[in-house]
């Protein structure tokens, strides 16, 4: 297994554009217009607080992970610090996150490509892009990287867009949708918190599915070229990504139109660009959401491999799932997922109008119970080990750790407040429960034979 290695090929621009991509999905470019009407203004504070919270917890993980360069996934800092059956708990979990979210967002692709081509079947665009999205992983890590720069590139670039036409359009009192573009339009339609503190903290479960995959550049760090410079580059640059992209751009989408003017059925990028004169926006737009579901996909492929290669390295998995091609690409890991995620091509088949929503909220669940678990893992090793030579610290540990796990505590019982998403909070702790369980049989099995 001396061989067995990832290869660190990402480079510093890979780095960040994973990092600004995690930062930046679907969320923001089709669930913004739900997020708007569910909190109104109030949403831009909601994200901020989020952000922050998402941030510290980066933080955390950022701590742990230069904590030893050696080891390659934050799985690896869970088995030192709380234990194997919590490694291979979190690490099958983690992996069920991604396949959840990258099965999210094979759907979302299917409904976007029909948008062109109407006549084409739901199931079948994911399944080209299951192909096509391992071929390019299959290659090397720098092909995945190079995939995700590019997917990343074209999300900034349309967020750009939107904030310079906004601004624009704010400096020059013009009227767009038959509405006079201001920044009045944040309070003058019932408050900044129009929905109520109800409507306010509701609206964290949408915000936190937008953060999903945030984590990603730490599994990134593996396979970094020098993770000791770019993983706090790509940490710390996270506020400002989180300011300009998400509470920057939802700033002038609601100076632009009322929040009561923003329609949940439709992008409110879709929405300004074509009220602007854009007779393309639609397409445009349409091109630009079909990328970050792609990126998000590309991801996961990535990701789940990473994962169920550390896994088999912690003999919490199949031996072959941590074999290396020639390329130093876990080859066999990436294709079990790739072909788990085929179970979402017969989803779409059987029941297209539910398979989105459905997986979506156990996506977000799932990512919570990760993030906690990151979370504890990081206060076991500022308790137990010597911190002082480390340069990355979280600040004003612990009580920034505490309020971070308490934070996202206090959205997954926010969560059960709604019916579907209830049923998926109940199924990720069971299922969690069930993986702590299992791994106790499989110990005993192992020890007995």
């Amino acid at each position: 297994m001396e061989n067995q290695q990832l290869a660190r090929k990402l480079k510093r621009r890979h780095v960040q554009m994973i990092a600004l991509g995690g930062a930046i999905g679907t969320g923001l470019f089709l669930g913004s217009g739900t997020a708007i009407q569910k909190a109104g203004p109030s949403i831009l504070l909601a994200y901020a607080i989020g952000g922050f919270f998402c941030y510290l917890m980066m933080r955390a993980l950022g701590e742990l992970l230069l904590s030893d360069t050696r080891k390659h996934s934050f799985l690896e800092f869970v088995n030192q610090y709380l234990g194997k059956k919590y490694e291979f708990a979190i690490g099958w979990t983690y992996w069920l996150c991604w396949v959840s979210l990258a099965m999210a967002d094979l759907t979302a692709s299917g409904i976007y490509i029909r948008y062109w081509f109407p006549g084409i079947p739901q199931w079948l665009t994911p399944l080209i892009i299951i192909v096509i999205l391992l071929a390019f992983n299959l290659l090397s890590v720098s092909a995945f990287g190079e995939l995700e720069y590019w997917f990343s590139m074209i999300k900034v670039v349309a967020i750009v867009a939107l904030i310079v036409t906004g601004v624009a359009l704010i400096g020059s009192s013009a009227t767009v949708g038959g509405h006079t573009v201001t920044m009045a339009n944040l309070v003058s339609h019932g408050g900044f918190f129009p929905k109520g503190l109800s409507g306010f903290v509701m609206s964290f479960s949408l915000v936190i599915f937008a953060f999903t995959g945030i984590e990603m550049v730490g599994i990134t760090a593996g396979e970094a070229e020098n993770p000791e410079k770019e993983l706090p580059r790509a940490i710390n640059s996270l506020p400002l990504r989180i300011s300009f992209f998400y509470v920057g751009a939802l700033l002038v989408i609601m100076s632009i139109y009322p929040w009561t003017a923003i329609t949940p059925a439709q992008s409110p990028f879709v929405q300004v660009f074509s009220d602007v004169g854009i007779k393309a926006a639609a397409s445009i737009i349409n091109f630009v959401v079909l990328t970050a579901a792609l990126s998000a996909c590309n991801s996961a492929i990535f990701s789940t491999s990473r994962t169920l290669f550390t896994l088999s390295h912690g003999d919490n998995a199949p031996k072959w799932m941590g074999k290396v091609n020639r390329y130093n690409v876990p080859a066999r890991s990436l294709a079990f997922s790739s072909g788990i995620l085929l179970v979402i091509v017969v989803l779409n088949y059987v029941m297209p109008s539910t398979v989105f929503t459905l997986i979506s909220n156990v996506a977000t669940t799932n990512f919570i119970i990760v993030w906690c678990s990151l979370l504890a893992c990081h206060l076991v090793y500022k308790r137990t080990m010597d911190s002082s030579h480390n340069p990355f610290k979280l600040p004003l540990f612990p009580w920034t750790n505490w309020a971070t796990m308490a934070f996202f505590i206090a959205v997954t019982v926010v969560l059960c407040f709604d019916p579907v998403n209830r049923w998926a909070v109940i199924g990720s702790v069971v299922w969690f429960a069930a993986l702590l369980g299992s791994e106790t049989l499989l110990r005993r099995r192992q020890a007995q034979s």
